[in-house]
């Protein structure tokens, strides 16, 4: 009986789950939609003001959303949703640094996103940045990067860490599951999300919305697999993106990788914190004009815990390119 009963509550969650995708996607997406090749990109644009900000997420996350209404006081923000994430496509192509870089170029062609540009890479994210910096150096005068990653650290990972990625990896897997299920969704109504991250309650629920949409289909979470899957490749990719001359950039470095809790004993820690150490003292040599700011209250999340350094950091950028700003 009980077998039963757990049964007829998968199917409920998971006929609730193709319900309520189906009545999200009668409603348009935020901003608007590009073909990028085959596959559309969705980009959303606040503010006025130039130059122009472009967001880069970090893996799995569509968390620009949350500061949008802020930045877009300063300047013109571009937030866009890399392939598989929110309301973009999936992807045919490998989810590495070099693809995304491309696919982001597309994007901004194809919207009529003039330059010049300031990026903002968020954890795997600052590969991006770092990379399209690279590529297209005309079009970009500054950069920040919130709890950044760099490949010389992350390609030389102890056997501890990449045990940890795996485990992230099997999580993701088990997520896919429990997306098609329902389960997650179920959670997003339970606000399970605010109770593992209390900090989220600060955030208004429309921009909240945006981002637990994302975490409740089934593609946010092979795309998050793929691209760690393809972590690797992504850091082989950008170690050709080191030398950055006189470009303004603030590294935001956040006080540690996890905040402590009760879960945090079950991951290596202190590794993942020598990790991130020796990773922001590569991040320091990008550029002869590199500022760093310490997120000290802050977990690697650092959109979520103190956001008000990201503005800070945005601020810093924006008064050193002055002079590229027009009056």
């Amino acid at each position: 009986m009980l077998i039963i009963i757990r049964a007829f509550l998968l199917v409920a969650t998971t006929l609730y789950q193709a319900i309520a995708c189906w009545f999200e996607d009668q409603k348009p997406p935020p901003g608007q939609m590009f073909d990028v090749g085959g596959y559309r990109l969705h980009l959303y644009i606040a503010g006025n003001a130039n130059p122009t900000i472009v967001l880069d997420h970090s893996l799995g996350g569509i968390e620009g959303y949350l500061l949008v209404e802020e930045l877009a006081k300063l300047a013109r923000v571009c937030i866009y949703d890399r392939a598989g994430y929110g309301w973009s496509d999936r992807s045919p192509h490998p989810r590495s640094s070099n693809q995304i870089v491309t696919e982001l170029d597309t994007l901004l062609t194809q919207a009529g996103i003039k330059p010049p540009y300031i990026l903002i890479g968020d954890s795997f994210g600052s590969y991006n940045v770092r990379l399209y910096a690279h590529r297209f150096p005309q079009k970009v005068i500054g950069m920040v990067l919130t709890d950044g990653l760099h490949e010389t650290a992350m390609l030389k990972m102890s056997f501890q860490l990449q045990a940890l990625k795996l485990f992230f990896i099997s999580g993701f897997a088990m997520s896919i599951l429990g997306s098609i299920l329902g389960i997650i969704r179920l959670m997003k109504i339970c606000q399970v999300f605010e109770v593992l991250k209390p900090e989220l309650g600060k955030f208004p629920k429309h921009l909240l919305n945006s981002i637990k949409r994302s975490f409740c289909r089934p593609k946010h979470w092979i795309t998050m697999s793929r691209e760690m899957l393809n972590l690797g490749a992504s850091g082989r990719e950008v170690s050709i993106a080191n030398h950055f001359g006189e470009m303004p950039i603030v590294n935001i470095k956040a006080n540690s990788f996890f905040k402590a809790s009760f879960w945090t004993i079950f991951i290596p820690l202190k590794g993942a914190n020598q990790l991130r150490k020796q990773m922001h003292v590569e991040l320091l040599k990008l550029s002869t004009n590199c500022t760093q700011l310490e997120a000290s209250k802050s977990g690697h999340f650092i959109w979520v815990d103190q956001p008000d350094v990201i503005i800070d950091a945005v601020k810093i950028v924006l008064n050193k390119v002055a002079p590229s700003r027009p009056g």
